[in-house]
């Protein structure tokens, strides 16, 4: 039996970005307990040459949306990153959750032989959908959900495993 590459990406992606709206709605909700800026969670990095929270969820929605998109054989939206809010990068991802609402299983026909070339590190590189959404979207997504719920928690973000891998 074969899996469609629609039910591959599509739940996947949906499912994390709803996990990662949570932590950041629960790091906002320890964040007004505790009375102190959740601004601060939004610069907070792990080390001085990583991204910030901010950036984490940037990314981390950036894969969710041009994954789909090279898959589907479509263009690949362009939001500026612009967000320096909570309520910015909710709107943001509930943006990318739409996207994502928006594609039909048909658009995938055929996604995982499709060749795509992309610039990886300045190189071009062409890889079949599912080498690409196996091995590079996926791998970047949960890189940048993983650094975003890290961030938090190792600012005192009360948040477990199961914050990061929900049960539904």
């Amino acid at each position: 039996m074969s899996v469609s590459m629609y039910d591959v990406a599509i739940p996947t992606f949906q499912k994390q970005l709803a996990a990662l709206e949570a932590i950041l709605d629960k790091a906002a909700e320890q964040a007004a307990a505790k009375k102190f800026d959740f601004a601060v969670l939004l610069g907070s990095r792990l080390y001085p040459d990583m991204f910030n929270l901010t950036r984490q969820v940037q990314l981390a929605t950036d894969f969710a949306k041009a994954a789909p998109a090279r898959l589907a054989g479509t263009e690949v939206p362009s939001f500026p990153d612009t967000e320096t809010t909570l309520p910015e990068l909710k709107e943001r991802i509930a943006k990318i959750q739409a996207l994502l609402s928006g594609y039909k299983p048909e658009q995938f026909t055929g996604a995982e032989d499709r060749q795509l070339t992309l610039k990886v590190g300045g190189q071009e590189v062409t890889l079949s959908g599912r080498d690409y959404l196996l091995h590079v979207a996926f791998p970047n997504f949960y890189f940048h959900c993983a650094t975003a719920y890290d961030i938090l928690r190792h600012n005192g973000i009360e948040i477990g495993k199961r914050d990061f891998v929900p049960r539904r």
